[in-house]
């Protein structure tokens, strides 16, 4: 039996998009990067769409921090990018507390493990615990000890990243 792509594509989109969001950190890649997860389901037709979308989701965010990664190596970051960018903020203080805020969340975020930052993003993107469980590669009994742990582990490293910016 088909899955019905219209539900699948309506009820599954923003958290796809969410998820992929903190992985990349750029909404319009992350959207990008979730009609790419669709364009490929459709192409497979898997037999639970929504677990096999956010597998390849993952997969495709994991390839595009390796190529951003390759990228930075070889090439210098424009000054202007960061001009135009300064040029269109509707209101530049609230854009900076924004920026400074997510900057903190990504920090916490990359001081976890790949398990509790993997658990903890797809826990958000709404995913059930036998989806996670299956995903990250654990008993569907260890996702909620898992999460409550990665949940700490993350309040901690933001509060740290808190306590160093205010010290600066």
């Amino acid at each position: 039996m088909s899955a019905d792509w219209t539900e699948v594509y309506r009820s599954t989109f923003p958290d796809l998009v969410r998820f992929l969001h903190r992985k990349v950190w750029d909404l319009e890649r992350a959207q990008d990067l979730a009609q790419e997860a669709f364009v490929r389901a459709l192409r497979h037709e898997p037999k639970q769409p929504r677990a096999w979308l956010f597998q390849v989701a993952s997969n495709l965010a994991r390839d595009e921090a390796r190529t951003a990664i390759r990228r930075k190596r070889h090439l210098t970051l424009l000054k202007s990018e960061t001009e135009d960018r300064q040029k269109s903020m509707p209101d530049p203080a609230r854009e900076l507390e924004e920026r400074e805020r997510m900057g903190q969340v990504r920090d916490a975020l990359d001081a976890l493990s790949e398990r509790d930052r993997e658990v903890l993003l797809l826990w958000d993107a709404g995913q059930s615990y036998t989806e996670i469980a299956r995903q990250a590669k654990l008993a569907v009994g260890a996702v909620g000890t898992t999460l409550a742990r990665a949940r700490r582990r993350l309040a901690e490293a933001y509060s740290n990243k808190e306590l160093v910016d205010v010290a600066r």
